[in-house]
């Protein structure tokens, strides 16, 4: 067919290809999530944004530009988008919102994407003379203004998580399914992505590699894609708590004379109902389960006993797995912990070396030679 002479189909546009279809595909299937509605949807944009950033050396590659260079300044890369919907998505994730005036974090990929479809309008021979002298310049700028956008929400996601992870602490006992398994993974990826992004620009600067060379960069971009698309849809339906509701309700009670002894009496409760075998308990139901409000149970433990929520109700997890391997049972290891309320064994593991100084394992090699 004459519309493909002078293209060429070759291996790397085939990589990219691919990527490009399985990020689509995960766009989609993200829009069509109930839970986190507003995180997943928001998630499905920044993979069509870094869907587009392939699109340029995906086309490249197989001669598009040569062959149509009217395609110069198509605006399929804005890239200034990456950094702040991945912050919008975080935020989104752990407080069911964006925040308020959130689009204003997207003000300077608008102003790229504006600039990109106004040179893109320009007359042919306009544009052409346009690119020799404005494109190094904007490559340039807009080169530091990725730089500077990962690092700032890099590092603003990273707060976001930290506070998250105190809130989830307070409040639940299964805060590890939330926090750690993934948005703390994303972080790292994001801050991997900054520095490849960073060395190759600053190699690029130095010692131009040419088109061929950063063909790696925009493997190691897509590949970053792959795995915010993939995760963030493995996690689509989890229901993350909003933040807001993790926040304990006032205290309205008269404080008691002594939080300590009220903190060990409530304590003594929990263990003697069992009640921290619920994998799914938290701040609110236990207040309900003793008659009081999250605030006073909050500040029994706080206060009373020197710890927070989570890890008040995984010491009591821990020492009832080892009560049940002091009586004899034999089970899994695994399987004691989630009878007693763990929901993975990493959690279970952090748990009983935090309250014995050891792991389980070797805790019931300790008590099986103690007994012989």
């Amino acid at each position: 067919m004459a519309l493909l002479d002078g293209l060429s189909f070759g291996w790397r546009t085939a990589l990219l290809l691919v990527m490009f279809i399985q990020l689509l595909l995960l766009a989609l299937s993200l829009t069509r999530a109930l839970q986190n509605r507003i995180a997943n949807r928001t998630m499905a944009v920044l993979l069509l944004v870094l869907a587009g950033i392939l699109i340029p050396w995906m086309i490249g590659f197989a001669g598009f530009y040569d062959k149509w260079m009217w395609l110069t300044f198509a605006p399929f890369q804005i890239s200034l988008a990456v950094a702040p919907l991945f912050y919008l998505y975080a935020y989104a994730l752990v407080t069911g919102q964006w925040p308020d005036k959130g689009y204003w974090h997207l003000a300077p990929a608008a102003l790229q994407f504006f600039i990109y479809t106004a040179s893109f309008l320009l007359p042919f021979t306009l544009k052409m003379q346009w690119a020799d002298l404005a494109a190094p310049a904007f490559t340039w700028i807009t080169s530091t203004g990725i730089m500077v956008g990962l690092a700032y929400y890099c590092y603003a996601s990273l707060r976001l998580l930290q506070n998250y992870r105190a809130a989830l602490a307070a409040a639940r006992s299964d805060g590890h399914r939330y926090a750690a398994l993934w948005l703390g993974n994303a972080i790292f990826a994001l801050a991997l992505l900054l520095l490849i992004w960073t060395s190759f620009l600053v190699w690029d600067l130095l010692s131009p590699l040419g088109y061929s060379g950063l063909m790696w960069l925009y493997v190691a971009i897509g590949a970053f894609a792959l795995y915010l698309g993939i995760e963030a849809w493995r996690h689509a339906t989890l229901a993350f708590p909003p933040i807001d509701s993790l926040k304990a309700v006032a205290d309205t009670l008269p404080p008691p004379r002594d939080w300590i002894e009220l903190g060990k009496l409530w304590a003594e409760k929990v263990k003697a109902e069992d009640w921290a075998a619920d994998p799914d308990l938290s701040l609110a139901t236990l207040a309900r389960k003793l008659g009081t409000n999250s605030g006073h149970l909050s500040r029994a433990i706080n206060e009373g006993l020197g710890v927070n929520f989570a890890t008040f109700v995984n010491d009591l997890r821990a020492r009832s797995v080892a009560a049940m391997m002091m009586q004899g049972r034999q089970d899994d290891l695994l399987d004691l912990a989630l009878e007693a309320g763990f929901s993975s064994k990493a959690s279970f593991n952090r748990a009983f070396a935090a309250t014995f100084g050891t792991t389980p394992s070797q805790w019931r090699k300790r008590q099986v030679s103690n007994h012989e």
